[in-house]
């Protein structure tokens, strides 16, 4: 057959009805089957001919569900140019405004995306295809949920449900169910997000939809993983990937997931890091016997981070395989996470910096507050380890506040609670460390995170608001003790008790408006610099520099 001859084939109106019903009903390997047999007629994809505009359409369904990938949507995509869209009806370019908001969703380009797919609900009401809103109002809702706003996210996957439903498609109400879930889950309800899944699950196990399937474990997983149940985190992540892997090993669904085992066995280092500690600090007749278990301890620890970095090569290998810039944004991310734990500083502020280069251009809100979070929390870092008489943990620690600051700025343009509450518990820790910074600022950073935070003992984010509240309560307790003094509330120490806890007071202020430098403390208070010292040692603030 000539290739002329080719391109004068119309698509099959009993092709594109299968397709559109394996797609809905999620029979994934009869519809990638049909696909790969037909491939002759993707030549035949060109204006003019029958169900070519309509087919593009579900064709980019279908590479959303596994078939190829997104290039070979955009390539069909340009043959219909201007002058070819002129002679369009409504039906036929409908399905092509939905396949080149496919092309730009799959880009990362999700406002560009959006604007397609709502010109494409603006016809609803003009055109029978159901399924093709059905499919439109679902992309909407994931670009949202990319976005962080889930609650929009939530209203354009309640449109899509409906409709399903109404349609008596099950199975892709499913689908949409087990999406619904995880946004509620963002939203801060776990326990309807399960129950959601649950009812997902009953339906989607007798399909061979394994995306859908790996998802529902995902989620689970997540859900695990927040509360601090990370073994069962690892279980289901496990089981989510064996799903994904059944349709493709390299899906990019395989590296987010290994992207989440990674952050669960860099939680699980800190609870291992307390115990080491705790027995290498033992003495007396248990001490060989400790010394042992603090060994052991260690030793896993070093495996979890080995392991670690480990899933995060794999996943940096299929992202790029996907070209997947926000994927590689978020290893960089992890990474980074990695490195500050290990106390590699350098390397943890060149993983920041290389996830914020990627999405700075970008609409990213939620990636971008990530990537400033962890910026913030290495200057943070880098204000620990320099202090001192160089001053320079004051650079790092104003760093630490205007880019926490900028984080906050990024998050709030999300609906992320846990996102936007983790940014203001890091700037509120970044101004206490900031001995010039702002302790009423600070306190309403808590305030605000409290706010957006449900009580979860051993969430991550949680544990880091905990430690934002002590810190607040010690410079609460300065306060009061001053107010004690002044009122002659001075208990049962000697004078000579209150000079010392009041130099412990003043002097590190002191220190701090004087450049962090000890010699200008000494000729400002005419004290000794041994003293100065020994104050500044005993917070943890100075190293012994002249």
């Amino acid at each position: 057959m000539s290739r002329q001859t080719e391109y004068k084939q119309n698509i099959p109106n009993r092709f594109l009805a299968q397709l559109k019903s394996d797609l809905i009903f999620r029979r994934i390997e009869s519809g990638i089957r049909s696909l790969k047999a037909n491939r002759h007629l993707f030549r035949c994809c060109r204006p003019g001919q029958k169900n070519a505009a309509v087919f593009l359409g579900y064709l980019a369904a279908w590479v959303d569900v596994g078939f190829a990938g997104p290039r070979v949507v955009q390539q069909l995509s340009v043959h219909f140019d201007k002058v070819a869209r002129r002679n369009l009806t409504l039906i036929n370019y409908l399905p092509l405004r939905m396949a080149e908001g496919f092309v730009a969703m799959s880009k990362g380009r999700h406002e560009q995306a959006i604007q397609y797919f709502e010109t494409v609900l603006a016809f609803e009401t003009e055109t029978d295809d159901k399924e093709l809103m059905i499919i439109t109002n679902f992309w909407i809702a994931r670009c949202k949920r990319i976005q962080g706003r889930y609650g929009d996210a939530l209203r354009y996957a309640e449109r899509a449900k409906r409709a399903a439903l109404q349609m008596g498609y099950l199975n892709m109400h499913a689908v949409i169910q087990v999406f619904e879930a995880w946004c509620i889950f963002q939203e801060g309800r776990p326990a309807e997000a399960r129950k959601i899944l649950a009812e997902a699950e009953v339906v989607l196990q007798k399909t061979d939809d394994y995306v859908t399937l790996g998802n529902i474990n995902s989620v689970y997983g997540r859900i695990a993983r927040e509360e601090g149940n990370y073994d069962q985190a690892l279980h289901r992540f496990a089981s989510a990937i064996e799903e994904y892997k059944k349709r493709d090993a390299q899906h990019r669904n395989v590296a987010r997931t290994l992207i989440n085992v990674a952050l669960v066995k860099r939680l699980l280092a800190p609870q291992l890091r307390a115990p080491s500690d705790r027995l290498v600090a033992n003495r007396g007749a248990r001490a060989s016997r400790t010394a042992h278990e603090a060994f052991s301890h260690r030793k896993q620890l070093e495996r979890y981070c080995r392991e670690a970095l480990k899933h995060l090569t794999e996943a940096r290998f299929i992202y790029a395989q996907h070209n997947d810039d926000r994927g590689r944004a978020k290893i960089h991310i992890a990474r980074g996470y990695l490195y500050l734990f290990n106390g590699e500083v350098g390397r943890a502020a060149s993983e920041g910096v290389a996830a914020y280069r990627i999405v700075c251009e970008s609409n990213d809100f939620a990636l971008k507050a990530r990537a400033r979070i962890l910026q913030s929390m290495v200057e943070f870092a880098g204000s620990e380890k320099q202090t001192g008489d160089n001053g320079n943990d004051g650079k790092f620690s104003q760093l630490s506040v205007e880019l926490a600051r900028e984080a906050v700025d990024y998050a709030n343009q999300t609906q992320h609670r846990s996102l936007i509450a983790h940014a203001y518990i890091r700037l509120g820790l970044a101004h206490c460390k900031n001995y010039s910074g702002d302790w009423e600022e600070a306190q309403q950073c808590y305030d605000k995170a409290t706010a957006l935070l449900k009580p979860k003992t051993d969430h991550y984010v949680w544990l880091e608001l905990r430690v934002l509240k002590q810190k607040l309560s010690s410079a609460g307790t300065i306060d009061s003790r001053l107010r004690e003094w002044s009122q002659g509330a001075v208990g049962n120490k000697t004078f000579q008790q209150i000079t010392e806890d009041f130099a412990a007071v003043v002097i590190p202020k002191v220190w701090a408006l004087e450049g962090r430098k000890v010699s200008r403390v000494v000729e400002r208070l005419s004290i000794s610099p041994k003293k100065v010292r020994r104050i500044l040692r005993a917070q943890g603030l100075g190293n012994g520099g002249s």
